[in-house]
């Protein structure tokens, strides 16, 4: 994926807004109390960290939202006529795995200072990286680059993108730093690791739930021609489409209720349930109707190809403007 990024603004549907220019970071919220667990929302393997509350907006039901008034308008952009891309997977040796990687440490873990690109932008704290952290594509990659670190003792989420070493120094095109256990917010205007501005963690199949048959969360997924507004709770756009007629980040679609599931593995089905429910999050430009998960190599071949079946024409925009309960914040309300 290529993402193009905005510094010197941003806009929300029918309102510009520029980004902020100040250089500090804003306070970040203590670590969660307690197991993460309990908060509801499925853990991080390997932590008992959630990705996010479970009253996020990445966790929320949009089965029985109504469609975007601009669905059809939105989807004629959209190269409609291709099946989903499963964007990870077994490479079968040609270089690594396919997906994002997640990397987790202790709070004990050395954190380094991180030279980035966008730093007007970016959490400029110091970040949990080392020779332990995997990155999108292997550090030579041509790619994205994509760090993802759970800190397991405090649940803070580490992410960075374009990451890469140089001479001895880390460095990063934008990075950006999360309590896994509140709602908050970037900023709006600020970019993250994605262009949407929001968390790429939440977003990403996980081999463990989708074996386990319950994913509880969307589904992040890119295009290639994006507006350059944004809808709530995404902070970030980087499109080059000035009207509404295209696809904003943080625009959400659901698969149709009556897709047939029929003549799929179970695994399959799981992940099906899952666009049905919670849906996908255009978060990023990139190829259409590529969508993510982690990289691991208990992928299934004959899972990724199933999931390349799913035709993209089946998909409809959701309007999820009715969830929200503050402009900063993530947490949906009921309805």
């Amino acid at each position: 994926m290529r993402r193009l990024v905005a510094v010197a603004g941003a806009a929300v549907l029918g309102t510009t807004v520029l980004g902020p220019s100040a250089a500090t970071v804003p306070e970040l919220p203590g670590p969660v109390a307690g197991p993460g667990a309990e908060q509801g929302a499925k853990p991080v393997a390997g932590t008992s960290c959630p990705t996010f509350p479970s009253d996020n907006w990445w966790h929320a039901d949009v089965s029985g939202l109504p469609v975007h008034d601009r669905s059809e308008q939105w989807l004629s952009h959209m190269s409609t006529g291709v099946d989903l891309h499963p964007d990870f997977g077994p490479s079968f040796g040609d270089g690594p795995n396919y997906g994002i990687p997640i990397t987790v440490v202790a709070s004990s873990h050395p954190k380094v200072r991180v030279r980035f690109d966008y730093a007007s932008e970016s959490d400029r704290v110091r970040y949990p990286l080392g020779a332990d952290t995997r990155i999108e594509g292997g550090r030579g990659s041509s790619g994205d680059k994509h760090a993802i670190v759970v800190d397991k003792g405090s649940c803070r989420l580490y992410e960075t993108w374009n990451t890469r070493v140089r001479r001895g120094h880390w460095v990063a095109g934008s990075g950006a730093v999360w309590s896994l256990g509140s709602n908050d917010l970037r900023p709006d205007g600020w970019t993250s690791a994605d262009a949407a501005g929001l968390a790429i963690l939440t977003g990403l199949l996980r081999w463990n739930e989708v074996k386990a048959g319950d994913v509880d969360h969307a589904i992040r997924f890119t295009t290639d021609v994006t507006s350059n507004h944004h809808l709530w709770p995404a902070r970030h756009d980087a499109g080059s489409q000035d009207g509404l007629a295209y696809p904003p980040m943080g625009a959400r679609f659901r698969l149709r209720a009556g897709f047939s599931e029929d003549g799929y593995s179970q695994h399959a089905v799981a992940v099906i349930e899952a666009m049905k429910t919670y849906g996908l999050v255009l978060a990023d430009n990139g190829s259409p109707w590529y969508f993510q998960g982690e990289q691991n190599a208990r992928w299934p071949a004959s899972l990724i190809e199933e999931l390349k079946s799913i035709p993209a024409s089946e998909f409809v925009a959701v309007d999820t403007s009715s969830l929200k309960v503050s402009d900063d914040s993530g947490q949906v309300g009921s309805r």
